[in-house]
């Protein structure tokens, strides 16, 4: 069984590499005992996340029902020849996992397929939570290794990190997710189409979620901190060029952030773990 479950992590590993560059390389500056678990949480939501946004050629509601369904049994058998599903499974039961959180993405999915746009802040509150803020709690449980007063301490900051990095997603995405796949996340474009005055608003909500999650940055245990700090950094630097690009432009090419300041904000990440929160 050793063999099995380390060969799907590895799996999982592997997903993550070849799905996100960018979340791959924040990820191998884990502890090495909570590495492979961010890294089976990543290939769960990742698979997901893939069957509601890429599959356009298949029955996309009876895969993700199926996924949902095979989930179950690993959950309930502790085991799954899913390899993703299973190293997810094996983090799920380590670290004690919520499964309302876990129920709570799933449902997300669920609206991917079905809704187009949101038309209210509650309703896209809603998703969000779903979507990305869960994950970010799931992290959160493994980062804390089962201290639960610490987990709680963190939760808030947590969920606005969460939040704040769909939100940047979602503009980075925008030019997809409305040409491609005829969705409109931000409530405030249902009323409008977007324009300067809203996409900064938009923006100046999501820096406000950022100022938050930066507090309970500093409070994450040393084995999680850095490898936070450089996935916060990298959304940050993205937030930013987003300010500073024209909403046609944007609607044109997808926002990047290229390897050497990638590299910079590494480096950058370790010296405030290192230095600036060396006390905390």
């Amino acid at each position: 069984m050793d063999l099995f479950n380390d060969t799907t992590f590895c799996i999982s590993k592997k997903i993550t590499q070849k799905y996100s560059t960018s979340f791959f390389w924040a990820s191998n500056f884990f502890e090495n005992e909570i590495k492979k678990h961010i890294f089976s949480i990543y290939g769960f939501v990742r698979f997901a996340d893939e069957i509601v946004d890429t599959f356009h050629n298949y029955d996309k509601k009876k895969l993700l029902l199926k996924f949902e369904d095979d989930l179950k049994l690993a959950i309930e058998d502790r085991i799954s020849l899913n390899p993703v599903l299973n190293s997810f499974q094996n983090t799920y039961y380590k670290y004690n996992i919520k499964r309302e959180y876990v129920n709570s993405f799933l449902l997300s999915m669920k609206m991917d397929l079905e809704k187009k746009n949101y038309n209210t802040k509650q309703e896209i509150d809603e998703y969000i939570y779903g979507s990305a803020d869960v994950v970010g709690l799931m992290c959160l449980q493994v980062f804390c290794k089962n201290d639960f007063d610490k987990f709680e301490q963190l939760k808030h900051s947590a969920l606005k990190l969460g939040s704040a990095f769909q939100k940047v997603n979602f503009l980075r995405d925008l030019k997809d997710d409305m040409q491609k796949l005829d969705r409109k996340y931000f409530w405030q474009i249902s009323v409008t189409e977007l324009n300067e005055e809203s996409k900064k608003a938009i923006i100046d909500d999501i820096k406000n979620d950022f100022k938050i999650a930066y507090i309970g940055i500093k409070k994450l245990p040393k084995s999680a901190r850095t490898a936070v700090l450089i996935a916060y950094f990298y959304y940050l630097k993205l937030l930013k060029k987003i300010d500073k690009t024209k909403i046609d432009k944007m609607l044109k090419k997808r926002i990047s952030v290229s390897n050497f300041i990638k590299v910079l904000l590494i480096l950058k990440s370790f010296f405030v773990s290192k230095m600036v929160f060396k006390n905390s």
